[in-house]
């Protein structure tokens, strides 16, 4: 998963618990003999970390083991340094109650093959590893973005909606594969459960298309488009984890903000003012300089700024978790937390090309590298 700022870690209740304490001085032995082994692998950075830290301050938790390919700050875990790819983690394992498999990399920046490669690999090791040491279950994160922005989505999407994404926006592909690993699971594995977490748009240190479109001078609206916006704050995806560690949920849910926020309202409370393009031009634009390199955000990231995908929460809700955040007071975080930054097409800019680009310029540089592409292409033809 994405790395959160370092500062979401002193937010409201999940701050790391005091160095200096052990597991031991900060509750029961009695109350730690009751609770699980949980392990969590990428425990060292993002989402991991926090939820490391949350869990090893747990007096629901007996104990917390860390998986990562470095060590990090969280001393009351017991750490073990190495890829989540290496079979050598069956050992590490053991003794574990529940694996949180959160040793995910989507980065835009990196390359989709070697991030395909270690994304399906690293879950496929994880679930076989789990299962042979005797963990009886393993829960994964994955997005909400794998029910797929379609036009004719149902608002809000219930749960157990048929799974239409495709493999067009960044690392969807890898999570629909890695759902399709953790279905396949229990089959190959008679007595493994496997738990699905599906967050909707993850705000709190973040960095993904979704985040980078409010770094933006104008919020891109496609003509004729319906978007809706559905927000999940780290810190209530934590919690998430933590209902499916302690087995109060199981199966597959989803994660995020009550509600959403449609993309007039997004507007008004953002003060930021909208650049509205035909889908030919803005698809045709966002594929081609995705294509020549100038963009990390291939044309099927828009579709979730296009369309709707916002899905119930019921499952989580019937368990008895509620968030602590609000759409709005998610917005206000990332807004706080992208200011300074800008992008243009989903690539950062310096300050002085974002100065230079400006509001209006915006348009004109989608457009115009759009044209400089087309211009390339019929120079080569007449070659």
């Amino acid at each position: 998963m994405s790395s959160p700022d370092p500062q979401v870690r002193a937010a409201r209740n999940l701050t790391d618990p005091a160095p200096e304490s052990t597991p031991e001085e900060k509750r029961p032995r009695s109350s730690r003999n009751r609770g699980p082994v949980v392990a969590v692998t990428g425990a060292a950075t993002g989402i991991g970390e926090l939820l490391t830290a949350h869990l090893a301050a747990s007096d629901a938790i007996k104990q917390v083991i860390a998986i990562d390919e470095r060590r990090g700050q969280v001393s009351e875990a017991t750490w073990h340094i190495l890829d989540v790819r290496d079979p050598a983690i069956a050992e590490k394992l053991r003794g574990a109650d529940v694996v949180v498999h959160l040793a995910l990399d989507l980065d835009l920046e990196t390359d989709p093959a070697a991030r395909t490669a270690y994304n399906v690999r690293g879950t496929q090791t994880v679930l076989t590893a789990a299962a042979a040491v005797g963990v009886h279950r393993v829960v994964l994160c994955t997005s909400a973005m794998v029910y797929g922005a379609l036009a004719d989505n149902d608002v809000p999407l219930s749960e157990d909606a048929e799974l239409r994404a495709t493999a067009e926006a960044t690392g969807v592909g890898d999570l629909l594969e890695i759902e399709r690993l953790g279905r396949r699971a229990p089959r190959a594995h008679p007595g493994l459960n496997v738990t699905v977490v599906r967050p909707t748009v993850l705000v709190g240190g973040t960095d993904t298309a979704l985040t980078r479109y409010f770094e933006s001078p104008r919020l891109l609206v496609v003509a004729g488009s319906r978007p809706t916006w559905q927000f999940c704050h780290v810190e209530d995806l934590v919690t998430a984890l933590e209902y499916a560690a302690l087995e109060r949920i199981d199966g597959e849910f989803a994660v995020g903000c009550d509600g959403w926020l449609e993309q007039e309202e997004v507007e008004e409370l953002s003060g930021v003012r909208r650049m509205e393009l035909p889908s030919t031009v803005a698809l045709g634009a966002a594929a081609r300089l995705h294509r020549i390199g100038l963009t990390p955000s291939p044309a099927g990231d828009l579709a979730y700024t296009m369309h709707p995908w916002v899905v119930s929460v019921s499952r989580l809700h019937d368990a008895g978790w509620r968030p602590k955040w609000t759409n709005e007071e998610v917005l206000g975080a990332l807004l706080e937390e992208v200011e300074g930054r800008h992008t243009l097409a989903g690539r950062r800019l310096g300050r002085k090309d974002a100065t230079a680009a400006g509001a209006a310029g915006a348009t004109v540089a989608l457009l115009g590298a759009a044209a400089v592409v087309r211009r390339a292409r019929k120079a080569r033809r007449r070659i």
